[in-house]
């Protein structure tokens, strides 16, 4: 029986998760908290690239997008992974369902064809084939917006975007809401799953485990409330 969408996220959220949380690709540290480029003080940072270095834990992701890729039954002619942290992962799975693959640059090159996107022929163009974008990281969905774009503007249909995780801001919602045509956003990862699975791992506590909840009530005020006041950029 085809599993669901939700199926699949229980089964591995708390996985990769785990590994994350044990591979330092997410911390956590409220009393501390970490300084984002915009200047504020978050009680989070993320650096998928940490992933990397471990094949299973590469070989897992894979495993997971494959799987949700079947639940969608739908047939897509290339995997487009966004640069750079989207790339290995879109590499990766590309290889297991031996399909083309592409990536999309955040600008274009400054020399040569100034490509955008790479992995297409000398037209540029998708000729209007179906491309599945994969994303690692979810903060204000800006950058994966731009993706998607650049995809429609390269002639390819794209209605889905997968990634590993999601910091599950209002911004980011309200960001693939807005895009029309529209595209489903699909995360392995969320953000409630990865502090309840920091929680029961013993990675905080219950007071820092309330803490990091009420971070996504009010992302950009948390800090201040709190005592950690953004530094001003000049």
């Amino acid at each position: 029986m085809k599993q669901s969408i939700a199926a699949i996220q229980n089964e591995y959220a708390p996985r990769i998760a785990k590994q994350a949380l044990e591979m330092e690709a997410i911390r956590l540290s409220v009393s501390d908290p970490f300084q984002w480029a915009s200047g504020y003080r978050m009680p989070i940072y993320n650096d998928n690239r940490r992933l990397l270095a471990d094949p299973g834990t590469r070989a897992l992701i894979c495993e997971a997008f494959a799987a949700v890729v079947a639940a969608l039954e739908v047939d897509f002619d290339n995997i487009a992974g966004t640069a750079t942290a989207g790339i290995p992962h879109a590499t990766s799975l590309a290889d297991k369902l031996q399909m083309p693959l592409s990536y999309v640059r955040s600008s274009g090159k400054g020399h040569g064809l100034k490509n955008l996107i790479e992995g297409l022929g000398s037209d540029g163009s998708y000729q209007g084939q179906r491309v599945l974008l994969i994303e690692d990281l979810i903060s204000t969905g800006g950058s994966s917006i731009k993706a998607v774009e650049a995809v429609r503007d390269a002639h390819g249909v794209i209605d889905h975007c997968l990634a590993i995780f999601t910091y599950g801001l209002q911004a980011s919602t309200d960001a693939f809401d807005a895009l029309d045509p529209s595209c489903r956003l699909i995360t392995l990862l969320d953000y409630d799953t990865m502090v309840a699975t920091a929680r029961a791992s013993g990675y905080v506590d219950e007071e820092a485990a309330r803490l990091l909840r009420t971070w996504r009530l009010d992302p950009f005020g948390w800090g201040l409330a709190h005592g950690f006041p953004p530094t001003v950029k000049e």
